[in-house]
Parts: C-alpha cells; structure tokens; sequence
C-alpha cells in the first residue's frame, strides 16, 4: 500500500535535524543548484524587474536557500509551508536578529553574481518574507505569483503518482504567464529519515519530471546531477523555465 502525503508524520518533523544533515555544512550539489539558479533568473531580468514581483516559495521546509535566489527580484515574498514545526522554524529565521549563519554559504555564491551584490539580505529577507501555514494540494490556483520555487517538496512528500502530478500542477498554476521558476526532485528516491521518522517519496527522473512539467512551459532546462546525498537515491534534478500560461491545465 502506498504512503499518501496525509499519512506522513509532518507533525513530527524535526527541522533543526534537517538543516544539520543537509545545510549545516553546504553540500557541493546544493551550491551548484544556487549556481544555476542564480545564473537562470539572472537571465531572465536582464532586461530589468518588473515593478512589484511577488515571489513564492511552495514547500519550504526548513530550506532558505530557495528564497534567498529571489531577492534580489521581489517586492514581497511568501513561504508555504505545511509542517508546523517548519512553519516555527521558518518564523525564527524571518524575525528577530535574522536568519542563521548556515545560510551564509548560500549567499555568498548568491553575490558572486551583480544583482545580489546590492543586496543586504538579513535586513531585505526579514523586510520582504513571510511565512504561511498551507498544503500544496489545497493551492486552488486563484493566488498567483511572478516568480516561483518549489524544492523537495512534490516528489517528497508522497509516494502515489497521482498526487506527484497534482502537486506540479498546483504549484505551476500558482504561477502568473511568464512567471521564472525553479523546482528541484530527488532522483529515484525511496524516502527519507529525519531523525526518528521516516518520510515518503515518488520516485521520478527526468524523463518524468520533463513529461510533469512540460504542459506549462515552452521553456525547460533540466539539470540531471548524480550527487548522492544519503542512501536511496540517485542524485538531484533542477527544473528551471518559464510559466507558458497563467490558465490552470484541466
């Protein structure tokens, strides 16, 4: 029988144990993502930024990154999230005296690149983000934004395709037409651990992950990078294009 993204254990998940496993100390794989997606949604304001881009980041968790690389970009931005602990934790890190130090590394491949380089992030993230208790598969597609990621989060949250599915489409008709976007899946994962608990997930490659997204593009770069993080998975996969259509796909 298959794990469906409400018989996870999302009130017990422990966000400081997932940052120390994952961003505590930067993986390779994760700097090359920023790389990448610093560079993309360079590209796609070279001509300049739109007056009052509103930016999203769908499925949070206790990842920052994501939402630093649209900075530079955004009048305001929005972090959905649906684990109450990640929703705490994501609280701490846009109040008060800012975000962690662990985002730091983050950053400062952020900057190498101009746009960021103005950017004075502590003070800008804590003006311009805010957090909001939501699950993805409730996103009816009436709020939309000019810029959106969404990492880890539809191929992790679930294992039935169905839901996999749902969760793409929910998240690109979150997106205005036009709207960059940036979403990353674990490669034939078969679930993950944090600390005491065991998480679901959708095993997908790019082949998959092409055919998801496909029908709300007409521009798609896909990443395939074999870095293995843990065991029970093949690598990481970096999605990045642009919002074809703000019309929700039946």
């Amino acid at each position: 029988m298959m794990d469906r993204n409400a018989d996870a254990p999302w009130s017990q998940f422990d966000p400081e144990v997932y940052v120390d496993l994952n961003y505590r100390t930067p993986l390779e794989v994760d700097l090359l993502i920023v790389r990448l997606m610093r560079d993309y949604f360079s590209r796609c304001f070279e001509q300049g930024v739109p007056p009052a881009v509103r930016g999203v980041d769908v499925g949070a968790g206790a990842n920052l990154y994501p939402a630093l690389s649209m900075l530079p970009w955004c009048e305001k931005i929005l972090l959905l999230e649906y684990a109450t602990p990640n929703v705490e934790y994501l609280e701490t890190q846009t109040s008060g005296g800012g975000y962690d130090t662990a985002w730091d590394a983050f950053w400062d491949v952020l900057s190498e690149a101009p746009a960021y380089r103005d950017v004075e992030p502590r003070s800008r993230f804590g003006e311009i983000v805010r957090v909001e208790r939501a699950n993805l598969l409730d996103l009816d597609g009436q709020r939309r934004w000019d810029i959106g990621t969404m990492f880890f989060v539809a191929d992790s949250m679930s294992e039935c395709p169905d839901e996999f599915r749902r969760g793409v489409e929910c998240f690109m008709d979150a997106l205005n037409e036009g709207a960059p976007f940036a979403a990353a899946f674990m490669k034939e994962s078969l679930g993950y651990q944090v600390g005491a608990h065991r998480y679901p997930a959708y095993r997908v490659n790019a082949d998959r992950i092409r055919e998801s997204l496909e029908p709300f593009t007409g521009e798609l770069e896909i990443h395939d990078m074999d870095h293995m993080v843990r065991p029970g998975h093949e690598g990481m996969i970096l999605a990045l294009g642009r919002r074809n259509s703000a019309i929700a796909t039946p």
